[in-house]
């Protein structure tokens, strides 16, 4: 399997490279390259919302940055985690603090914030199945993969690609329950990721695909407990259908400079179980 590049400057090649979030983020494939957060969001809304989050990309919401530091925390990898002891960021004083620890790419939290995803990753390390997949040492936190596909660049960033060539994605969720679960990985279309990652490390040769995918998901209350798991075959084929109409559609738009909106809907129905309901 090949090994990561280590690099500052932008990614011209295929292959896996150990860059930063932000100029993973920024995408620097000359000419753009679809990540599996933007096939997601094309197949759920369509073209031209997708262009517009393209291209007004909004700062980060506390409730990521809390996963962000989290992720610090489990992986040993990312922005550095700075307390603000102040239980009201409301002074101008605390305000420029905190929007200077965010313009130097680090993470402001207060002292409960720190408090809660310490714990959490105290949680997950208790986890035998978590902290066997995430052992220190066993893989590499935030590689970022691109690659070509029909014409059109690809790019994953992955959480923990571990040595045995088996992939891992840690996520913070409201609650892991079974059936919250489902809900969450249809609304959030973690079987497209799944697949997006799975398509990246085949391509590159980092990845076996013979070790399944493991998604670990970690709840953001207490006692925080974790659940490791991945999508059944149904959810596995769903997924990869999906991110084909997203790349089919990322490559007519992308060519013809024309991202449309919503398709004509002259006549609107109720929702199927309504219409049962009355049946």
């Amino acid at each position: 399997m090949t090994a990561a590049v280590e690099v500052e400057a932008p990614a011209v090649e295929p292959g896996l490279y150990d860059i930063d979030a932000e100029l993973y983020h920024s995408d620097p494939i000359p000419g753009g390259s679809l990540s599996s957060s933007g096939a997601r969001k094309l197949v759920a809304e369509c073209p031209a919302k997708f262009k517009y989050w393209l291209d007004n990309r909004e700062p980060p919401k506390k409730a990521l940055e809390l996963g962000t530091a989290a992720h610090k925390l489990v992986l040993d990898d990312g922005p550095e985690l700075v307390l603000v002891d102040a239980d009201k960021w409301n002074t101008n004083a605390i305000k420029d603090e905190v929007a200077a620890i965010r313009e130097a790419g680090n993470i402001p939290l207060k002292r409960h914030e720190l408090d809660q995803v310490n714990a959490m990753a105290a949680a997950l390390r208790a986890d035998p199945e978590a902290a066997a997949l995430l052992e220190p040492g066993s893989g590499t936190a935030e590689q970022s993969a691109f690659w070509e596909d029909g014409g059109v660049w690809r790019r994953a960033r992955f959480d923990w690609l571990r040595h045995d060539g088996q992939i891992v994605d840690y996520k913070t969720a409201r609650s892991c329950r079974r059936e919250d679960l489902e809900k969450a990985f249809n609304e959030h279309g973690y079987m497209q990721q799944q697949e997006w990652y799975l398509d990246a490390g085949v391509a590159l040769d980092v990845a076996d695909p013979e070790k399944p995918f493991q998604f670990v998901l970690q709840e953001k209350e207490p006692p925080y407990l974790v659940v490791v798991t991945t999508c059944d075959p149904m959810a596995r084929e769903i997924g990869r259908h999906l991110n084909q109409v997203a790349l089919n559609a990322y490559a007519i738009c992308s060519q013809s400079g024309e991202w449309p909106g919503y398709l004509p809907n002259p006549m609107t129905a109720l929702p199927s179980w309504v219409e049962r309901q009355y049946a």
